[in-house]
């Protein structure tokens, strides 16, 4: 049988941390568990104080909070805190339930009313011993209704990483341990592959199992997911098991440059699938943490949508490739009126391929009305599979394009208004223009656990036809020419500026493809489609030549 011991988290961030050196200690509490309670931590008969805490106050508090915790007085650390309640239950568990038998507390120099400290502790479960150590830090504060200095409670305090609704475990690992390979069997790891730390967590909570390894030891936090998954992190390993071996889709040539890619610009993501199959080949964000912005994010994509939005007039009869399609230099839809970026000129003689190359917002506007927008949402769900429930292997979102009657309709034919995307579903747009098929997007094979994967009609040839060529212009002589220079042939692009409210600076965004595979990328606040996320895509694409 299983066994395991849990606590319930109120509230935080997790990580383990090793303690540096450099650390101005003032005091050091420890204590074997078991240690006694010094009582109630309220002052009889003190007159009740007002403004901010003293030094004195400060260094008092967090001195008698950390002696009592290192004691397991849970009840007597909990009393110095604002939260007393949630904080008796996670600080009752931490020895109890988590099975840490040895607690050391050494508290650093306050600045201001935060005081750094670091934990060293010792964790035993079923005959197994181990040490872990990290820095953390509390804040005092004044309590609104008593007047005294406590620490403002959070389950931080505990670990600097823990969350609402985690659970704290010591026993079996939830999942055996897996060893991810990409599609030639290269080792990926999350030291190598910063990106793939939330990806590798996933795949071993939901395929630790089938991979056929065998669980461990550890000390593990459990989070429960806002579609109802779980996904655990090991903070501490009491006895290694064995891992299982995990084929996925990924290529670790081109996981490395779009790992590197991703460093050059604040808060980028970028997604490359092969079109051919729908196998993700890479996945990578700037910000590294357990939301995978590429995968779960959902913001307007700019211009890169009129890809769809092409397709969309094609297949309703409302324009062809070397149609009539003019630029004007506004355009007006429900009393919105709309303009090109600066420094277009107008053109009431443009082709569509001429405007989808220029990106010319007022032509996708002005044949907005005649297209619909029940008919622009019914291509994007119908034919490109967004919003079609996709089952990736991970947790992902899937576009969605609404519509409400009002301007935000014309709006989300050029990327604006209701359109939510991220990185992965413009990536599968752009397979999808390419080879006139949809085919979902999939990390881990859906033969190993049997999961129906999406279907989509895809488009009629004529239409694919139609966009590759516009693509290919756009690539080679429109706005993506700069960013796509070098890249291999056949190959096409759009670029794209979405521009979001409040925001300065519109968000960068770029999707292409180059002979198997193609790429979008999406920089927040990058600008021009063309200056940051396209670079990211060009990188990434060529590296799956």
């Amino acid at each position: 049988m299983r066994k395991e011991v849990k606590v319930a988290i109120v509230g935080g961030v997790f990580t383990v941390m090793v303690g540096g050196a450099g650390y101005g200690a003032y005091n050091i509490v420890t204590a074997v568990s078991g240690g006694g309670s010094d009582g109630s931590a309220a002052a009889g008969g003190e007159v009740r104080r007002s403004g901010p805490p003293t030094a004195d106050e400060i260094k008092d508090t967090s001195r008698k909070f950390l002696a009592a915790w290192a004691k397991n007085d849970a009840a007597g650390a909990a009393d110095y805190t604002n939260y007393a309640e949630d904080a008796k239950s996670v600080l009752s568990a931490w020895h109890e339930d988590a099975h840490v038998t040895h607690t050391v507390l050494t508290a650093g120099t306050p600045s201001g009313a935060k005081v750094p400290f670091k934990v060293r502790a010792t964790v035993s479960f079923d005959g197994k011993t181990k040490k872990m150590a990290y820095d953390s830090s509390l804040t005092v504060v004044r309590g609104a209704t008593t007047g005294r200095a406590l620490v403002k409670w959070s389950p931080a305090v505990l670990h600097p990483e823990l969350k609402d609704g985690d659970e704290l475990v010591t026993g079996e690992s939830a999942a055996p341990a897996i060893e991810a390979v990409d599609r030639n069997g290269a080792v990926l790891t999350a030291e190598k592959y910063p990106s793939l730390r939330p990806v590798l967590d996933q795949l071993r909570t939901k395929y630790g199992d089938e991979a056929g390894g065998s669980a461990g030891i550890e000390m593990y936090v459990k989070r429960q997911g806002a579609d109802g998954s779980a996904t655990t992190k090991t903070l501490l390993t009491l006895a290694e098991g064995k891992p299982g071996k995990l084929r996925t889709t990924l290529s670790a040539g081109v996981q490395a440059a779009a790992e590197q890619q991703v460093t050059k610009y604040g808060k980028s993501s970028v997604v490359a699938v092969k079109p051919s199959t729908g196998e993700i080949l890479a996945v990578a964000n700037q910000e590294k943490g357990d939301f995978n912005p590429a995968f779960q994010g959902g913001t307007p994509p700019g211009s890169v949508m009129k890809i769809v939005t092409a397709a969309a007039l094609i297949d309703n009869g409302v324009a062809s490739e070397g149609g009539a399609a003019p630029c004007p230099d506004s355009a007006v839809s429900m009393s919105q009126t709309f303009r090109n970026l600066k420094g277009m000129t107008p053109n009431e003689n443009a082709t569509l391929s001429e405007s989808f190359a220029r990106s010319c917002n007022t032509a996708f506007i002005k044949l907005s009305d005649e297209l619909g927008a029940a008919n622009f949402a019914s291509e994007a769900t119908e034919r490109f599979g967004l919003g079609k429930d996709w089952k990736t292997g991970i947790a992902s979102r899937d576009g969605s394009v609404e519509t409400d009657g009002t301007s935000n309709d014309a709006a989300g034919m050029i990327g604006q208004g209701l359109v939510k995307v991220n990185a992965l579903n413009m990536a599968s747009v752009t397979a999808t223009a390419m080879t006139g098929t949809f085919h979902q997007p999939y990390l881990v094979s859906p033969d190993l656990d049997d999961r129906q994967i999406a279907t989509a009609q895809g488009l009629r040839p004529g239409t694919s036809q139609q966009l590759r060529n516009m693509m290919a212009r756009t690539a080679v002589s429109g706005t993506a020419a700069n960013a796509m220079a070098g890249v291999p042939s056949p190959k096409g692009a759009k670029t794209g500026s979405a521009e979001l409210d409040g925001q300065g600076t519109s968000d960068s965004w770029f999707a292409g493809y180059s002979n198997d595979i193609a790429a979008a990328a999406t920089v927040p606040a990058g600008g021009h489609g063309g200056d940051a996320a396209g670079p990211i895509v060009a990188a990434v694409l060529k590296a799956g030549q």
